[in-house]
This record gives structure tokens, sequence and C-alpha cells, in this order.
């Protein structure tokens, strides 16, 4: 992929994930900032041409800088080709310049054994943090929409992407598998399903069946 691609990629995935703003549901428990927006939580990790491109656009972003020894393991562990980056807070967001990987938080595309793209799964490390999490019915559709055609686009351009989101799918298959959980997914179409621990059968599913977490059970 070239720099300029994140151009037409940014202009095809710009809905909101829901009509209600996330953040004033977790604002409260992270000191008054939303938890995907502060890298205490979620550190956004692009690759070198997302970077190139932004840098291209906006002053917003600035390389990960981290004070912490966890942070510095998870610069440290990236690929060659990808950068960890930061910017300057929920406050002074440009929401046209958000990266593709706050545009997703908290989803990414569940793939199957078979390379099947089944739909949204979410970074289930973010349960006890992340509202939307506990809240799967307040995902809009065109979001749905938006995130499937984006990461089409971004599989034919990047196989290996396909593969990264596959090795992931089986991870959370395998945690889920040992605590005996089903895993919540929000189907292609906008619909809800859950994949069975064990034999990753996925089945249609009840949103209001879906647990809660953290301080939002």
């Amino acid at each position: 992929m070239n720099p300029q691609d994140y151009e037409s990629i940014y202009a095809g995935f710009e809905s909101a994930l829901s009509r209600y703003d996330c953040g004033q549901h977790c604002a409260p428990h992270n000191r008054g900032e939303p938890v995907c927006c502060s890298t205490e939580h979620a550190v956004p990790i692009v690759t070198v041409e997302e970077w190139k491109f932004l840098k291209s656009r906006t002053d917003l972003w600035h390389l990960y800088r981290s004070p912490s020894a966890a942070g510095r393991k998870i610069k440290a562990e990236l690929p060659h080709d990808c950068r960890a980056l930061e910017c300057k807070g929920a406050a002074l967001c440009e929401r046209e310049n958000r990266s593709l990987s706050c545009r997703t938080f908290p989803f990414f595309p569940y793939i199957t054994k078979k390379y099947d793209f089944a739909g949204l799964a979410y970074y289930w490390n973010f349960e006890d943090r992340c509202w939307v999490i506990s809240n799967l019915q307040v995902v809009e559709q065109i979001f749905v929409r938006e995130f499937v055609s984006t990461f089409e686009l971004l599989f034919r351009k990047i196989p290996g992407e396909l593969e990264t989101f596959r090795d992931y799918s089986a991870s959370m298959r395998r945690v889920f598998s040992r605590k005996g959980r089903t895993i919540p997914l929000i189907g292609r179409d906008g619909g809800y399903f859950e994949v069975a621990p064990g034999t990753g059968e996925i089945r249609p599913a009840k949103v209001d069946e879906f647990g809660k977490h953290g301080v939002y059970k």
C-alpha cells in the first residue's frame, strides 16, 4: 500500500460506531478520559504508510513515547513496518484524522479456520473497561457495513493481514474455550451470533444474552 491509499480508506470509513457518545460512559472510570483515547489503556498501532499519510495532513499525532516498561515492550514487539502512535487527546480530536485503529476500536475482523470473514469480534482484554463491549446493541449497522468493506479492501491489498487476524481469532477461541465461554459476534449484516467454545461453530444469538462486564454489570 501507498500512503495515499489511506485517503480512500478513511473516506470509506467515517461513520460513528454509535449514536451515543460512548466515551461519556467509560470516561468517569478513567479519570475523565475515554479508554480508547488514553495510551494508558490502548496504544494505536499503524503501518508505516498510514503514519506517513497522517503526518502529511495533521499534527495531531506523534510517535508513542512510554515511561513504563509495559509501553516499551509494546514498541519493541511491533513488526518492523508498524508504528505505535499517540494523539493530543480526546479534547483535541480531529475525527477526520483518526487512525484506522481508532475508527475500528474495540473491534477486529473475526476470521474462521477456513478463512471466512464472519463479522466483528472485540478485543477481549478491554471487557472490564469499554462500555461498548457490554452494550453491543448500540453499534450502528452503517458502522458494521463500513468496517466490513474497509477490511475487505485491506485484505485484498495486504493479504498478510487476513492471516494475522485469523491467528488472532484463533487466540480468542482458545482463551474463551478455556473459560467455557461463547464469543459474541456481530455478523457482517449486523445480526448477532456466538462462537461455540471448542468447536468454533457460529450460531445465531440474542444480543441481550451477551454478558456485561466490570463496572457495567
